[in-house]
């Protein structure tokens, strides 16, 4: 492996790593028992993932890209700015990144997890799940909530800002999605978000925890993916 992808993959696992710590972290905040964020509700958790977002960019902009999401990946090769050679290693780091993430928001709260009683909450933390489960409905919503990110992202490309102010504004665009489209399924938009998390909550020994859902978590990587091809597809319609 050549050392500039290496690198890359590196940086592609600590960015995600940093993205699912900041972003589980603030619904284990808001969810566990006990924790001073307690209750503090989805308008926290919604700017939370933002700024989770634009942090992880500015720590690992000078490793890698910082796609930190396998459907950002795939738009990106689609679209001709990535190369494919790229795309499954930069996939598998990322969710490895997530399953490391998530473990250290387990540890973190660790007290937090014997307080907490609500099997399907303690989940929350660690997979999205839908509010109303309807698994169509459900991966139409990842769809075209992916769309609006990873198109945005590739439309992003050829605009012109501010050296360092492209991380603000994907971070904004994560806090918009989140307002507005994220009410019905928690909106993972990200395979790596949700299945490396979904792994930790498997495998770790976490205090009242219950079943992972596997069932559902082919919405939060399925529909993510769809999402991203689309939106590169789309994307390469525009002259």
């Amino acid at each position: 492996m050549d050392t500039s992808l290496t690198l890359q993959l590196w940086g592609e696992f600590i960015g995600t790593a940093i993205l699912v710590l900041l972003g589980d972290g603030v619904v284990a905040g808001v969810t566990l028992k006990k924790s001073k964020a307690e209750g503090a509700g989805w308008l926290a958790i919604a700017i939370a993932w933002g700024l989770a977002v634009t942090i992880a960019v500015y720590a690992v902009a000078y490793l890698s890209p910082a796609h930190l999401n396998p459907a950002v990946t795939l738009g990106m090769a689609i679209a001709g700015k990535f190369p494919w050679a790229y795309v499954l290693p930069y996939m598998l780091v990322q969710i490895a990144g997530g399953v490391v993430g998530a473990a250290l928001v387990w540890l973190h709260y660790y007290p937090h997890w014997q307080e907490t009683k609500d099997q399907a909450a303690i989940l929350g933390i660690f997979a999205t799940g839908p509010a109303i489960r309807r698994p169509f409905f459900n991966f139409i919503s990842e769809f075209i909530g992916t769309i609006v990110l990873v198109f945005g992202l590739l439309a992003f490309t050829r605009g012109k800002f501010t050296d360092g102010l492209n991380p603000l504004v994907v971070g904004s665009l994560i806090v918009a999605i989140g307002f507005s489209l994220g009410g019905t399924t928690g909106y993972a938009i990200n395979p790596a978000r949700d299945l490396g998390p979904r792994i930790a909550h498997a495998i770790l020994p976490i205090a009242n925890k219950g079943t992972s859902d596997w069932g559902y978590s082919w919405v939060p990587i399925l529909g993510p993916l769809a999402g991203g091809v689309v939106a590169a597809l789309l994307f390469n319609l525009i002259p």
